[in-house]
C-alpha cells in the first residue's frame, strides 16, 4: 500500500530511509541490566531533528503496524514531522541494540524481514516528492537490500532535480561486500549536493587517503558542501572555494547516540532558514555563512549528547 499519487505534503525536506527502535543499555530500579526502547534509525533521527528545529519535514519510510511502529509514529508526530509519506507495513519493526560504554554506543542490528529494510521499488510507485523539497538519505539503509537499491534508484532519479543530501553513517559490521558498498557510496556521493561524513566513515571508506583529497573529489563531481565531523575534536566543512573548522562545545555527555544525525539535521535546518537549501545555494556560501552553519551544527549535536538516546533539542532558529 502506498500514499496517494502526487505530493501529499508541503515538506521542505524529505528524509528517506531507516526507521527502527534502538534498545539502549540501561539499568533497572534494582541495579540490574536492562534495555530501554528509543525511536531510532539515522534517517528517522534526522527527520525528528529537522522537525524540532522548525523545518517542514516528512519521512519516507515503511513503518510497521506493531507496537514499536506506533512508538515511531507518535515520536514523529510529537516532533512536528509529517507522516504523509509513511508506508504502512505488517512486517515487524527492526531493532538495534545500542550498548553504551562511557557515553559511546556500539550497535548490533536485528532487521531481517523488517518493515523499513523491506522498502522496494514497488512501494514508491505513485509517490512523487513535493516540488522544491530537498532529499536526504543515509545510514544502514544504504547497506541492506532491497532498501539500498530502492534508495539508490531514488537518488539517481532525483539528482539534479532537487538538492540531494547524503550521510553514509557507515556501520562496517553490517556491510557484507565492502568493495560493492564502497563503490555504491562513491556513486551516490558523486550525485549529492551535500555530503556529510565522520572521520571514522572516511577512514573506512577511503583508507590512507587525506580528507581534503576525498572532499575535493566530491566537490569536483557535484557537491557544493562537504562536512566532516570528528566527535569531541570538532568539525570541518568545505565548499568549492572555502573551508572552515569549529571546535565542539564542552557539555556533560550522557551518550553520543544520534549526535551525528543531529549535526546533519542542524546543517539542513540552517540552509533552509538561510534560503540556501538548493544546489546553487550551497555552492555560493560565504565564509560567514560556513562559520555560522558549523557553529549551529556542533551546538545542536553537543546538546543532543546531554540526553539519553537520539533526543535532539527543540529550538526556534533565528530568522
Amino acid at each position: 500500500m502506498t500514499p496517494p499519487a502526487g505530493p501529499t505534503t508541503s515538506a521542505s525536506v524529505v528524509v528517506a530511509g531507516d526507521a527502527f527502535v534502538d534498545l539502549t543499555s540501561a539499568t533497572t530500579a534494582s541495579g540490574g541490566p536492562a534495555y530501554e526502547p528509543h525511536p531510532g534509525g539515522s534517517c528517522l533521527n534526522v527527520a525528528v531533528g529537522l522537525g524540532r528545529l522548525g523545518v517542514p519535514t516528512a519521512l519516507l519510510a515503511r513503518v510497521s503496524d506493531d507496537g514499536f511502529g506506533a512508538l515511531l509514529r507518535d515520536h514523529l508526530a510529537g516532533s512536528g514531522v509529517a507522516r504523509d509519506l509513511l508506508l504502512p507495513s505488517t512486517d515487524p519493526t527492526g531493532l538495534s541494540v545500542a550498548d553504551v560504554r562511557e557515553g559511546v554506543a556500539s550497535y548490533r542490528f536485528y532487521n531481517a524481514g523488517t518493515a523499513d529494510r523491506g522498502l522496494a521499488g514497488e512501494h514508491l510507485r505513485g509517490v512523487r516528492l513535493p516540488d522544491g523539497a530537498a532529499l536526504h538519505v543515509g545510514s544502514v539503509a544504504l547497506a541492506y537490500e532491497p532498501q539500498a537499491t530502492t534508495l539508490g534508484d531514488l537518488v539517481e532519479a532525483e539528482a539534479g532535480r532537487r538538492l540531494v543530501s547524503l550521510d553514509p553513517n557507515v556501520r562496517p559490521g553490517v556491510v557484507e561486500d565492502p568493495d560493492r558498498y564502497r563503490a555504491r557510496i562513491a556513486r551516490w556521493a558523486a550525485l549529492s549536493d551535500v555530503v556529510k561524513v565522520s572521520d571514522e566513515d572516511l577512514a573506512w571508506l577511503h583508507p590512507d587517503e587525506p580528507v581534503a583529497d576525498v572532499a575535493r573529489r566530491w566537490l569536483t563531481a557535484r557537491a557544493g558542501l562537504v562536512l566532516v565531523t570528528s566527535g569531541a575534536d570538532g568539525a570541518w566543512a568545505a565548499t568549492p572555494d572555502l573551508d572552515a573548522r569549529v571546535a565542539t562545545p564542552t557539555v556533560t555527555v550522557v551518550d553520543t547516540v544520534g549526535a551525528g544525525d543531529a549535526f546533519m539535521a542542524a546543517t539542513l535546518a540552517w540552509l533552509w532558514r538561510a534560503g540556501r537549501l538548493t544546489k546553487d545555494g550551497v555552492r555560493t556560501l560565504g565564509q560567514a555563512d560556513l562559520d555560522a552553519l558549523l557553529a549551529l551544527a556542533v551546538r545542536v549535536a553537543a546538546d543532543t549528547c546531554t540526553r539519553a538516546g537520539a533526543e535532539p533539542p527543540r529550538w526556534s532558529l533565528p530568522a
